[in-house]
């Protein structure tokens, strides 16, 4: 090849580092300080929304969609550094955000999911949440996901757009549940007795509320039992203890009364099966006899 060539060539690429060269340290230097840029503006961010006492699961979605947003104002910022036109970059994030939305559909369904969480409230951070199956507390609300911690120490991601589209059962939006106890008794046991028992027993629990008062009815006749039902009223975050509790306390009551509970019975007949027996008795019964006799 042609000397001059390589020369062209050599003088281009040192052409192409003075240019490049700065650019590049001014990149790094923006890249640094806006890290710390971001972590400091975060913490801010973070300290007023508590100050404000905003909800926590928007401060949550909030956190979480200003840190994408800062993150992409760098990058611009570092584009713009290293010389590519704004007219340039966005047509490159326009094509990127196409072919990513392509790719990334839940994602942005996810987004509008947890958009619409925020918005309409179905449950809160802190919430006792059922959904899909699972029961347990909210401990997070993303800007993709929700994080529920269930009652043996799970934590569970859920994408919000799967949350956004199913039934959710929020168990602490109302401040008061009620709680709801079965038993089945003897058809010979003294119903009344016993129904005020349970009552009575129910109402020395010091966390029921009094208005209304502790219930108990019979609920229905079965086939060999009495079916009861007894009803009282708590606080959301106190239904569990006090339900385990409260069906402790009517057991113990039962059985210092001596009442028992019912054991299912049957009465089967069988003709034949008498008539067979018969028949064998009468048999043995001339075995014997001829037995006797060669006696």
């Amino acid at each position: 090849m042609d000397k001059d060539f390589w020369v062209e060539v050599k003088d281009t690429f040192l052409e192409f580092l003075m240019y490049l060269g700065p650019r590049a340290v001014y990149a790094l230097v923006a890249l640094i300080i806006g890290v710390f840029a971001i972590k400091i503006a975060m913490k801010i961010l973070w300290r007023v929304l508590k100050k404000s006492k905003v909800e926590l699961s928007l401060q949550s979605f909030a956190g979480s969609l200003s840190i994408f947003l800062l993150w992409g104002l760098l990058i611009f910022l570092i584009g713009s550094i290293l010389g590519i036109k704004a007219s340039s970059f966005l047509a490159i994030f326009g094509a990127a955000g196409i072919a990513v939305g392509l790719a990334l559909q839940g994602s942005l369904a996810n987004f509008a999911g947890g958009v619409l969480i925020l918005l309409f409230k179905p449950f809160r951070v802190g919430d006792l949440i059922k959904v899909n199956n699972v029961l347990g507390f909210v401990i997070k609300i993303d800007i993709l996901y929700t994080r529920v911690k269930t009652y043996d120490g799970l934590i569970v991601t859920m994408p919000n757009g799967n949350v956004s589209n199913s039934d959710v059962d929020n168990r602490t939006m109302e401040p008061y549940r009620r709680i709801g106890l079965n038993f089945k008794f003897n058809y010979d046991v003294d119903i009344d007795f016993v129904l005020q028992l349970i009552i009575d027993t129910m109402k020395k629990h010091p966390r029921i509320t009094h208005d209304p008062e502790p219930d108990a009815w019979l609920d229905s006749i079965g086939e060999y039992e009495l079916k009861v039902i007894a009803r009282s009223w708590v606080p959301s975050e106190e239904y569990y203890p006090v339900y385990w509790e409260q069906l402790l306390a009517v057991k113990k009551a039962l059985d210092a009364e001596g009442i028992e509970m019912p054991i299912p019975k049957r009465t089967i007949h069988q003709p034949e099966m008498k008539e067979a027996m018969k028949n064998f008795s009468v048999q043995n019964k001339t075995e014997v006899a001829e037995h006797d006799s060669r006696k």
